[in-house]
């Protein structure tokens, strides 16, 4: 997958001293049982240091269709796990051993949520640019657009709009109904890392939508209506309800497949 030319990683320009301040972590971080509250806070603390490399390997990928903090969010999966696994012994400097791992994450979210079928490129082009407009007019209007609203914003017609939303439906399906592969452990991709649903996006447009979340529990309810409908990130809605990211995604994904039980069977 091409990537597009960036500057060069932030790590690279830290001072000595902010590199050794890291590596003295990892090394206290080797020596803390994990389940000691220091270990955690020491972890976290590589966690946020570290940061700024995932936000700048995930611009590699812009003007993708991916929302960028969405590419953050997977990229900070590989992070995490980059930092449960270095061995400060190797004499390696983190951000060598943590890239290849942050990449495979963002690749592997682009894999999974890959075009189930051929798709003209316009369609998906347009698709991708339905989709932001969906989210402009729902923070514009504070519900989603009808198909009249959205083409008259895009400056398409109707049948346009419909054309580009029933394409975009082959999108994501890898993403929730394919097998997840042997490192995953046989869990769904969409579970393991979560991320956004642009078919969903494009279910939200029918009326049908909003009668279709009575099938959800309230907190299922609540948490599809703030992801989709308040614009917020999966790690903005985990700290409203007090509950892991993780734990968000995969009832996004439940919720998911259940909206979309309903309205087939309607």
């Amino acid at each position: 997958m091409p990537e597009t030319p960036v500057a060069p990683a932030p790590t690279s320009r830290w001072s000595s001293a902010k590199r050794d301040h890291a590596r003295e972590l990892f090394t206290e971080l080797a020596g803390v049982p994990v389940t000691d509250q220091i270990h955690k806070l020491i972890r976290d603390e590589l966690v946020e240091m570290h940061m700024p490399l995932v936000e700048h390997l995930a611009r590699r990928y812009r003007d993708r269709g991916e929302y960028h903090e969405d590419l953050v969010q997977v990229g900070m999966v590989g992070l995490i796990n980059a930092v449960d696994r270095f061995d400060v012994e190797r004499g390696l400097e983190f951000s060598t051993f943590a890239t290849p791992t942050i990449l495979g994450e963002i690749k592997r979210h682009f894999r999974d949520h890959a075009w189930a079928v051929h798709v003209p490129r316009r369609l998906q082009e347009r698709n991708v640019e339905l989709n932001r407009a969906i989210e402009s007019l729902i923070r514009e209007l504070s519900r989603p657009p009808t198909i009249t609203e959205l083409a008259k914003y895009t400056e398409l017609t109707d049948a346009e709009v419909m054309e580009a939303l029933d394409a975009g439906r082959a999108y994501t399906a890898a993403s929730i109904d394919a097998a997840a592969d042997a490192h995953a452990g046989g869990e769904s991709p969409y579970n393991r890392i979560g991320g956004p649903d642009q078919g969903l996006e494009a279910f939200e447009l029918r009326e049908s939508f909003r009668l279709e979340l009575a099938v959800l529990p309230e907190r299922e309810r609540q948490i599809v209506i703030l992801r989709f409908f308040k614009n917020q990130s999966q790690s903005q809605i985990a700290e409203q309800l007090g509950i892991s990211q993780m734990h968000v995604s995969r009832l996004l994904a439940t919720s998911l497949a259940q909206i979309r039980e309903s309205m087939s069977d309607n």
